[in-house]
């Protein structure tokens, strides 16, 4: 596959998946105030940015619907949800030829539904609708990939983009909650535990499917070991990694540079057992801070190789393959 196509076609995959987490985000902590104090709804606020890795250029002013309005529509920040799907479209339409025409359609009227004229002043009194039609579009887009598009190699590199970007999301989100929920949970205001750790699963669409296997039974530890261990819930960090090494070895096999590919197995296989063979104790007996840090960075050099095998290499390098 040519190196633009592969870029593409992960780029495309990782920014929608990118406007998906921030529209959960904001939706999630927008119902959530409903609930709340005015000193909680600060540090709320305060951890949503924190969750998104701390969007340059922007700081807490107070105002969740300022803040709100700005990581959505605000086109000088590249991380807004508006920018991303912009940057997603752009991507599919240089790589037309290589998706269906259902998923164009989907992802071009995406595109045009949140970029038409006023409509930042449309949906000023009702921005949970809007971001909740955004999610939906978005699952869409991922149903229609699947069931339109051939499983071959490009579809192999929207499921490496998706997957990776979720993990990683899911890490800094684990990041964000941790002084809260494991080192200092005294910290919490009396009365607010239910609705902290509610809003950390609805953040990663798991409240339901947690409950399922744990009861309503809220604790953090649990919390941690279903975000982070679990291997049938799609968003847990473990199912993302193995979703995601599973495509890698699906496009190092088709591609056919099986010994070029060796650095990047073992990388992805790496942090592939490390999740599959660690236990909730082992996990808090080394740190939840260190464990999820760890795993962002090897998220990063995940990516960084992905870029020398696939988009950045040489022609040298690839026949030496």
């Amino acid at each position: 596959m040519l190196s633009r196509v592969a870029d593409s076609l992960y780029w495309m995959s990782r920014y929608l998946e990118r406007a998906e987490h921030t529209t959960r985000l904001l939706d999630v902590n927008l119902n959530l105030m409903l609930d709340e104090s005015s000193p909680s709804s600060e540090h709320r606020w305060l951890r949503v940015l924190h969750a998104l890795g701390h969007p340059r250029e922007l700081t807490w002013g107070g105002d969740p619907y300022t803040l709100t309005r700005t990581l959505t529509f605000d086109l000088t920040h590249k991380a807004s949800i508006v920018a991303c799907i912009i940057s997603a479209r752009e991507n599919s339409r240089h790589v037309r030829e290589q998706i269906s025409t259902e998923m164009w359609q989907r992802l071009n009227s995406l595109y045009l539904d949140v970029t038409r004229p006023n409509i930042e002043i449309e949906t000023e009194g009702d921005a949970t609708e809007f971001l909740q039609t955004i999610t939906e579009a978005i699952h869409q887009f991922q149903g229609i990939t699947d069931s339109t598009m051939s499983h071959g190699e490009g579809w192999q590199f929207i499921q490496v983009g998706r997957n990776i970007e979720r993990a990683a999301a899911t890490a800094m989100l684990l990041e964000a909650y941790h002084e809260d929920l494991w080192t200092h949970p005294e910290g919490i205001p009396e009365g607010t535990e239910y609705l902290e750790w509610m809003g950390l699963l609805r953040s990663a669409t798991a409240f339901e499917a947690y409950c399922k296997v744990y009861t309503a039974d809220l604790s953090p530890d649990r919390i941690l070991e279903f975000l982070l261990l679990d291997a049938q819930f799609p968003h847990s960090l473990r199912f993302a990694i193995d979703a995601m090494q599973h495509a890698l070895e699906a496009i190092q096999v088709e591609s056919g540079g099986m010994s070029r590919a060796e650095p990047l197995h073992r990388l992805g296989g790496r942090l592939q057992a490390m999740l599959s063979f660690s236990s909730i104790d082992d996990v808090l007996d080394q740190g939840v801070i260190a464990v999820v840090r760890n795993i962002q960075q090897q998220c990063r050099s995940i990516h960084s190789t992905i870029y020398e095998l696939y988009v950045d290499y040489s022609i040298q390098t690839a026949l030496a393959g």
